[in-house]
């Protein structure tokens, strides 16, 4: 088992990383993730991965490799889902390059013609492929007695439930390839996903990442700090005045809203224990840690598959977790 998760010092503080969804800009999310993993303190313990959309392929599959063969394998499988995910042939580079050239038209401004992904035959093909490249690098018939080892971090992804206008996540046992095709079922653009009767869709809906899971816990498996991997800049300058520059920054303000308000609580929850009005047997101070992509990109890009893009973001991330365990 990895040291990542096992702990060289039981004294050290255990922590949880929770990954914000954003399509294709997620790969600095891998990046971020490969970085960690490849310079883990060994006094620190991992006890939680979480992840919503594009985030929730990442926490799942670096879950994966880690309670299977440790941190190099978890590296190993988050460059092998990416590679998978990128636009190779020919024909893919030019549908992806046409697609996102499209979209940067529609949020220009300029009225496009949709189609809504239940009566496309590409939608409903693009997401059964997007489960094989899942599947290829994640066994999810293993989940469940991975689940039950002992030093298994706990695993949380997000989804909304569309019909009871709810957050639904599914954590540990009950996290499937349906699951984590249901966390990226983005509306305009994929089917939604049923699931126990009812119907999901992307988690950018709902816990972007999920937080609330990943201290609702044992006291003794919470966590001493939450590592947040925040795809949506939280500031902006200056004022968006163009049609495209306002639908980006609309974006990442929705992507924003439910992680700033579990945030909050959690730092209302510190003030609480450090003022003495909660039980230290049961609650404890959470520092919280963001990793932030520093690079603004627009809305569009988070559709772009291109090999160079998502590479940049991959060493973009991985440069960034670097410096993060650096300054920490």
């Amino acid at each position: 088992m990895s040291d990542v998760l096992e702990g060289a010092d039981d004294e050290g503080p255990s922590v949880a990383i929770a990954c914000q969804g954003g399509g294709s800009h997620t790969a600095f999310t891998a990046g971020v993730l490969r970085g960690l993993l490849r310079n883990w303190n060994d006094e620190d313990t991992l006890v939680g991965l979480s992840g919503t959309s594009g985030g929730a392929v990442n926490a799942v599959t670096a879950w994966y490799g880690l309670t299977t063969e440790g941190s190099g394998r978890a590296c190993d499988l988050l460059d092998a889902v990416w590679a998978d995910i990128a636009a190779a042939s020919p024909m893919e580079r030019w549908t992806n390059d046409s697609f996102v050239w499209l979209n940067r038209v529609e949020v220009s401004g300029f009225p496009v013609p949709r189609v809504s992904p239940y009566y496309l035959p590409s939608a409903k093909r693009a997401q059964r492929e997007f489960r094989e490249v899942v599947e290829r690098h994640v066994d999810f018939a293993a989940v469940r007695d991975l689940c039950d080892r002992e030093h298994c971090p706990h695993l949380v992804i997000g989804t909304v439930n569309v019909n009871a206008g709810e957050f639904e996540t599914f954590t540990d046992h009950d996290v499937t390839a349906e699951a984590v095709l249901a966390s990226a079922a983005v509306p305009e653009l994929f089917p939604a996903v049923e699931i126990h009767g009812h119907y999901h869709w992307d988690g950018l809906f709902s816990q972007n990442p999920p937080v609330r899971d990943l201290m609702h816990v044992a006291p003794e498996r919470k966590p001493d700090e939450l590592w947040v991997v925040q795809i949506n800049p939280q500031e902006r300058e200056g004022l968006p005045t163009s049609p495209d520059e306002i639908a980006d920054r609309r974006n990442e303000l929705s992507g924003n809203i439910s992680l700033n308000k579990e945030l909050r609580f959690i730092e209302q929850v510190n003030d609480w224990v450090e003022a003495g009005r909660l039980p230290e047997s049961e609650f404890s101070h959470t520092t919280i840690r963001r990793i932030e992509l520093d690079q603004q990109f627009d809305q569009p890009s988070k559709l772009d598959r291109s090999s160079d893009f998502l590479t940049d973001l991959l060493d973009r991330g991985e440069a960034k977790a670097e410096a993060f365990l650096e300054e920490r």
